[in-house]
């Protein structure tokens, strides 16, 4: 199971203090508890979704998603 996901030095940071996270659609997700969300909307990709990786191996698993948004994403 892969559990990689390509991200820079800001989004890397607010990913691991739950201020973003990613649906399984790979949708990007912006904590209510944030405290720039408006900040944080004009740094990710304006489609709203992750990049998706060319080979679809290297697409991070669902449930390493699904962990990180139960443990860590604040809702």
């Amino acid at each position: 199971m892969n559990n990689g996901i390509a991200l820079s030095g800001t989004a890397h940071w607010m990913f691991d203090r739950g201020l973003i996270s990613l649906d399984d659609d790979l949708r990007i997700l912006v904590s209510r508890q944030a405290n720039d969300p408006d900040g944080i909307h004009a740094l990710i990709n304006k489609s709203g979704h992750a990049l998706m990786p060319v080979r679809g191996s290297d697409r991070p698993h669902p449930h390493f998603l699904t962990w990180h948004r139960d443990n860590c994403f604040k809702q």
